[in-house]
C-alpha cells in the first residue's frame, strides 16, 4: 500500500475515534474514489493506484468541491458551502503545495521562448506545455491567467 493511501486510512481511523463526521465522510469518499478509479481503469478493486493516479483523483475531487462551493454560494446556500469548504480543506491536505504564480510565469516565459510562440493563436499550446512542465503542481486557472498576461 502506498504512503498516501496509508496516511488517509490512518487519518480515517483518527476521525472515527474523534467522531469527526466531516473528516470521516470525506476520507471514506476519497477511498471510494480510489476504488472507482481502479474499476474505471479495468483493474480489480483490491489493486493499487500509483501515487500519480491517486493525486489525479484527489485533484478531481478538489475541483468538484470548488465548483460546488461556487454553486452553493450563488444559490444562497451558505450552510452547504461551509460543509464543502470543510471537505475541500481535508482533500487539500493530501495534495502537493501549489506552485506560485511567479514560478508559473518563469516556466511560461521559458517555454514561450523555447517553442518560439509569438502570437496569441498558439496560447493553448503554451498552456499545455507549461502544465506538462509543472507536472501537476500548478493550478490550471493560474497557468491560463499567467499565459494570457504574457500576450497582453
Amino acid at each position: 500500500m502506498t504512503d498516501l493511501k496509508t496516511q488517509i486510512k490512518e487519518d480515517l481511523k483518527t476521525a472515527m475515534r474523534e467522531h469527526n463526521e466531516i473528516a470521516k465522510n470525506t476520507l471514506k469518499g476519497i477511498l471510494a474514489a480510489f476504488t472507482n478509479e481502479l474499476v474505471a481503469m479495468g483493474k480489480m478493486p483490491q489493486d493499487e493506484l500509483s501515487e500519480t493516479e491517486m493525486l489525479k483523483v484527489l485533484k478531481r475531487l478538489e475541483k468538484q468541491r470548488k465548483d460546488s462551493i461556487e454553486k452553493f454560494i450563488e444559490g444562497g446556500r451558505e450552510d452547504l458551502a461551509e460543509n464543502e469548504k470543510g471537505e475541500l480543506e481535508i482533500i487539500q491536505k493530501y495534495l502537493p503545495e501549489k506552485m506560485s504564480k511567479e514560478k508559473i510565469k518563469e516556466i511560461a516565459e521559458n517555454k514561450k521562448a523555447e517553442l518560439g510562440i509569438e502570437d496569441k493563436s498558439k496560447m493553448g499550446i503554451l498552456v499545455g506545455a507549461v502544465m506538462k512542465e509543472a507536472n501537476g503542481s500548478a493550478d490550471g486557472k493560474d497557468v491560463k491567467e499567467v499565459v494570457e498576461e504574457l500576450f497582453n
